[in-house]
């Protein structure tokens, strides 16, 4: 997600254009312990995107009480149109600027999903996929408000495979919208660490405001190389 999430930004590979939007990306896990008691987490992730396919996240940071500072923000600007990358944060009012690598250019818009599926749905070997891994393509379906398509991936590992009795399942849903080209859920269930699942909540399909991908004013732009140099102004 350069950015946080699980898939919101489209990935390192490409970039989605004609598309723009805001939302909410809201992430919760559930890690069950061995005693029934369990250990939850919340967390939430404002997310623009221009028609230029540029991308913005903010999220809030809330320091422990004990440390006595203040909530802060985070905020990731992933410019494509100009090969940089920001990353501004609130507490010290500083802006690091470093360089994006300019991935592929996808145009946003409906598509019908890849792979052969039957009426019901269908379940399918991925070819690329490592052995025990099946895929299954779902009929597409709205979902947060947004017409998507989705697959369910289970892996299974064999009693056996790193001293587990019985066989383990792993599963994963992912629902993308056929028009932004980005999911707007994702169900991951793994019997060893819980579940966490992601929902792209109040999705406005509209043109965010261009001051979103601008340093504000105020802040100290500091650069970065790519190869990780000290930052300097």
């Amino acid at each position: 997600m350069d950015g946080f999430g699980m898939g919101s930004l489209g990935g390192p590979q490409s970039y989605v254009t004609g598309a723009p939007y805001s939302a909410v990306e809201v992430v919760q896990t559930t890690e069950p312990l061995a005693d029934g008691n369990s250990i939850n987490h919340k967390s939430q992730t404002v997310v623009h995107r221009d028609g230029q396919g540029r991308v913005r996240t903010e999220q809030t940071v809330t320091p422990p009480t004990s440390s006595g500072k203040q909530p802060y923000t985070i905020v990731t600007i992933l410019d494509y149109v100009a090969g940089t990358r920001y990353l501004l944060d609130s507490s010290t009012m500083t802006a690091t600027q470093s360089p994006l690598r300019i991935p592929a250019t996808r145009t946003g818009g409906a598509s019908s999903p890849s792979g052969r599926r039957g009426p019901g749905g269908g379940t399918e070997s991925s070819p690329m996929a490592a052995p025990m891994i099946t895929r299954t393509t779902l009929n597409p379906q709205m979902v947060n408000g947004v017409l998507a398509s989705g697959t369910h991936h289970v892996q299974t590992i064999p009693a056996g495979e790193i001293g587990n009795e019985k066989a383990i399942q792993i599963s994963r849903q992912m629902w993308i919208s056929n028009d932004l080209k980005v999911p707007v859920q994702i169900r991951s269930s793994d019997p060893r660490f819980g579940t966490t699942v992601m929902d792209l909540t109040n999705i406005v399909s509209a043109e965010p405001s261009q001051s979103l991908f601008v340093v504000p004013a105020g802040y100290t732009v500091k650069t970065r190389t790519q190869g990780g140099s000290r930052p300097t102004r």
